[in-house]
């Protein structure tokens, strides 16, 4: 059986990836930067990083990823950050939702423009027991978790109770970002939530899948 740290794919069409990378590394994973189907085999999980929500749908669309993208989150854990967590959810509203597999409400840009982006402190128990130290969360054209449904909860809010994080299972959805700091307690957690989910092989449908889609 294969060893080794973690192998964490990062979805590598726009955004934060380099980051995500950091991040990862300094957790103990391996970052994989992702770009098509096959780019998803063997991994241990996915992040679905910031940027903008409508390219990333685009780009995916095009390379053949969008359902590709829901049968890995059909076993095995990813988490979203900013855009990543407009990807993630069943609702974003007016538009027809991107991959729709977390039972979560999301608006895009709620939180206003870049130039109102801004950094608060959350207290995230979830992500280290006993935890008294606030997280940095980093807000940037962030879409509003609005609703979380069936077996997605709300695990970070902000001082005037608006949730910002949520967790379904294997499925995370942050809309800050974590990766832009230097406290690496989110991906440290994202790694529990892998090694929680133990391993059941790669999916064998992925790249069939895509065949469909648009090149």
């Amino acid at each position: 059986m294969e060893t080794g740290p973690i192998k964490v794919g990062i979805l590598a069409l726009q955004g934060g990836v380099a980051e995500h990378a950091g991040s990862l590394r300094r957790a103990g994973a391996r970052p994989v930067a992702v770009r098509l189907p096959e780019h998803l085999d063997g991994l241990d999980a996915l992040i679905l990083p910031g940027g903008e929500s409508t390219t990333i749908g685009k780009l995916a669309k095009r390379f053949g990823l969008l359902e590709p993208l829901r049968q890995f989150a059909a076993v095995r854990p990813v988490w979203g950050t900013c855009a990543g967590m407009i990807l993630l959810a069943r609702d974003i509203g007016a538009d027809p939702p991107l991959l729709g597999v977390m039972d979560i409400g999301v608006r895009r840009n709620a939180f206003g423009r870049q130039a109102d982006s801004f950094v608060t402190h959350l207290l995230v128990p979830e992500i280290e027991e006993g935890a008294t130290r606030p997280f940095p969360a980093v807000f940037i054209r962030a879409p509003q978790l609005v609703a979380a449904s069936g077996r997605a909860r709300i695990i970070a809010r902000l001082a005037d109770g608006t949730p910002v994080a949520a967790r379904e299972g294997r499925l995370l959805a942050t809309a800050f970002h974590p990766e832009i700091t230097e406290d690496d307690r989110f991906h440290r957690y994202f790694l529990k939530i892998i090694s929680q989910a133990g391993e059941t092989g790669p999916p064998e449908t992925i790249r069939a899948s895509s065949a469909g889609e648009n090149r």
